[in-house]
């Protein structure tokens, strides 16, 4: 029943409340009919009747056409959301690569690019290679700037809240860049920057390893260490974006831990530093003593962070990943005898299943997550894309 204090536009505002309400619920919900939604959102089956058939008008939603006639007459039609009224995109600006994935409001990625950068590659040349793979994404996808509801970019190094990696980066010049700002000469819509391995926890949650836990500290292992933690279900930054930065503290042996597969005795003089671990990994698994040492001892050293995050936050799940997640089938199980020493409870170590989208995929999350944080507050007349605020 109405309240009698609404009235006028009190009413109209209910009108659009109400059809949030079945926007909301067709978004977590397969495709349900007028009945099913009624009794999600507690409205009545007219009412929702009404707004289904407005949001179909509206773009925001679609019909699902019944099957054959059965003996008991036509099956009721069913509504979806429509996944298409707007895309997001997810970055990954890496040392060695750009990655970006454009996906529609469902999550389910359309397009995707790659380009390969140098690790000695100053912002403006860096910039220059964003730009052109996001141009080229977008007119390879078939849309323009005004398509895409939200952007987020991960990046390498503590991301404050201005979008900037003012502590530290090992990009070099990329403390002074202004991703957002950058950005904002061509997208109209909310500019996101997050550090790269809270974005592939995100991930890990949403699409990988960890989809079961609400508790996880996921590990970005490579020739830098870095984590991302989630707690209660909720990413944690920290009050300076720094949160899960543990390796800055030299007593955990993480700054120097990929030193041991670097210096491994045995490395080709034509395998270069970058490419020092992987040939270390190929070795160890053939059996090769120093490079089955220099495995052990850099999976001591990490183990020793890893802990120092188990002992503090008593996760569910530690994730592998990052780009020695590939040599998972040597590190775990050591690993996990490691923290076994070290922690009072173990959790299950699991290996990243997302491999080297795992930021971009964060990135999508995270993008998604700001259009559901914004999209509903801006009237349901037909899908616009949300504006900076």
């Amino acid at each position: 029943m109405t309240d009698p204090a609404i009235t006028g536009t009190d009413l109209s505002r209910l009108r659009e409340l109400n059809s949030l309400t079945v926007v909301r619920a067709l978004r977590t919900q397969p495709p349900a009919t007028v009945t099913e939604l009624a009794k999600i959102t507690g409205l009545s089956r007219p009412a929702v009747d009404v707004i289904a058939q407005g949001l179909v008008t509206d773009g925001w939603a679609t019909v699902v056409e019944p099957g054959a006639t059965s003996v008991v007459g036509r099956p009721a039609r069913r509504y979806r959301f429509r996944a298409t009224a707007g895309h997001v995109i997810g970055v990954d600006v890496g040392a060695h690569k750009i990655l970006a994935l454009i996906a529609d409001l469902d999550g389910n990625v359309v397009h995707t690019a790659r380009r390969a950068v140098t690790p000695e590659a100053d912002p403006d040349e860096r910039l220059a290679a964003l730009d052109e793979i996001l141009a080229t994404s977008l007119a390879e996808a078939g849309m323009t700037p005004p398509d895409i509801w939200a952007v987020t970019v991960g990046v390498t190094g503590p991301v404050d809240a201005t979008g900037k990696t003012t502590l530290f980066t090992p990009l070099p010049g990329w403390r002074a860049v202004d991703l957002p700002a950058h950005l904002s000469d061509v997208f109209t819509c909310p500019i996101l920057v997050e550090n790269d391995c809270k974005l592939a926890a995100l991930a890990e949650r949403w699409q990988g390893a960890a989809q079961d836990a609400n508790d996880i500290v996921y590990l970005l292992a490579g020739m830098r260490n870095g984590a991302g933690l989630i707690i209660d279900g909720v990413l944690r930054r920290g009050f300076g974006g720094a949160a899960g930065e543990i390796g800055a503290l030299r007593a955990v042996r993480w700054l120097s831990a990929p030193s041991h597969l670097q210096k491994c005795p045995g490395v080709p003089p034509t395998v270069s530093p970058d490419d020092a671990a992987a040939w270390v990994f190929n070795a160890a698994r053939e059996g090769n003593r120093d490079a089955r040492t220099a495995v052990s001892r850099y999976v001591k050293d990490l183990a020793v962070g890893t802990a120092a995050l188990v002992l503090a936050l008593d996760p569910q799940v530690v994730v592998f990943g990052g780009g020695f997640s590939r040599s998972a089938d040597l590190v775990l199980d050591q690993l996990s005898r490691e923290l076994q020493k070290l922690c009072l409870r173990l959790p299950e170590v699991r290996a990243s299943s997302l491999g080297a989208d795992c930021v971009a995929l964060g990135a999508l999350r995270l993008a998604l997550d700001e259009v559901d944080q914004r999209l509903f507050t801006l009237g349901l007349s037909a899908p616009v894309a949300p504006l900076r605020t």
